[in-house]
């Protein structure tokens, strides 16, 4: 007798007990889990990191939750560590731009713990990128590489084929759009070629030089100049003499590496066109250079 009646009360007092314990506390088997992406902010191809923790209800750590990281249609599986922490990686992320979702399912034994954050994807979102996207996913997949056959009981079936195969049939025509120049883009590359002839004609025709910086006429015309700034003038030949043959270079080099006419010759103009602070700094270094030799001497 009485050790019935202690064994009803110790059972009163341990369901009294329980009573006052928080709901909190009285479900420690479901996991809590924390989940951030460590750049809020990402490119398509990037990179992307999703980090977190994973602990119970009284914020107690388990090692080895089984942690599943699913990022647009791709899932990746990792860990805890002692301390609950994870860390889960979708590299080259080729997504077009907008809002992801990450959904993190943390299981360990029957027990189960969800989350979910989010992530920008930024750039320029084009239709065809677009239509890539759509065609990326399992789903797609799997109805493009099946027959139309397969689905003849199946009318949701039938409707998905045709619809990702619709899909194909858009970016295979953007796609070849994209490659074939347009009316305007001929008429520029017609003209650009007439007017490469009719220079290359008017050269052969009169065949300038690159200026008369030597010979008989250019000796005579040093000859006559006035003793005292003769060699000024002279040092003032040879450094525009040299920067033109630095300027037509150049553009022969543009040329050469694709770079239209109309871009050759204003960056060849540009190297011709000698701001007036570029001479006085020339002419000032050369009577500095003068007045020294003549200390020297």
């Amino acid at each position: 007798m009485y050790r019935s009646k202690s064994l009803v009360t110790g059972l009163f007092a341990f369901l009294i007990l329980f009573s006052f314990i928080p709901t909190s506390q009285a479900e420690l088997w479901e996991f809590v889990v924390e989940a951030n992406v460590e750049n809020g902010v990402v490119y398509s191809g990037d990179t992307v990191v999703v980090t977190g923790r994973v602990v119970n209800h009284a914020y107690e750590p388990t090692r080895g939750v089984e942690v599943l990281i699913r990022a647009g249609s791709d899932t990746t599986k990792t860990f805890t560590t002692p301390d609950g922490h994870f860390r889960g990686e979708f590299t080259n992320f080729q997504r077009i731009p907008g809002t992801y979702i990450v959904n993190v399912v943390a299981t360990w034994y029957g027990m189960i713990g969800l989350s979910s954050t989010e992530f920008q994807v930024k750039g320029d979102a084009t239709s065809v990128s677009a239509l890539q996207q759509k065609l990326s996913t399992d789903e797609a997949i799997n109805y493009l590489s099946a027959n139309e056959s397969d689905f003849e009981r199946n009318p949701i079936g039938q409707t998905l084929f045709k619809y990702y195969h619709g899909l194909l049939n858009e970016l295979i025509q953007e796609q070849k759009d994209a490659r074939e120049p347009n009316e305007e883009q001929i008429f520029i590359g017609e003209q650009r070629a007439i007017a490469e002839a009719l220079r290359n004609k008017a050269i052969e025709e009169y065949g300038p030089g690159y200026g008369t910086y030597e010979g008989y006429n250019y000796e005579d015309y040093v000859a006559g100049l006035n003793p005292e700034i003769k060699d000024l003038v002279v040092q003032q030949l040879e450094f525009t003499k040299n920067n033109f043959l630095e300027a037509h270079s150049l553009k022969q080099d543009m040329l050469a590496n694709g770079s239209t006419y109309d871009e050759a010759m204003q960056a060849y103009f540009e190297m011709l066109s000698i701001p007036k602070a570029t001479i006085d700094e020339f002419n000032k270094k050369y009577l500095e250079s003068t007045e020294e030799n003549q200390a020297n001497e």
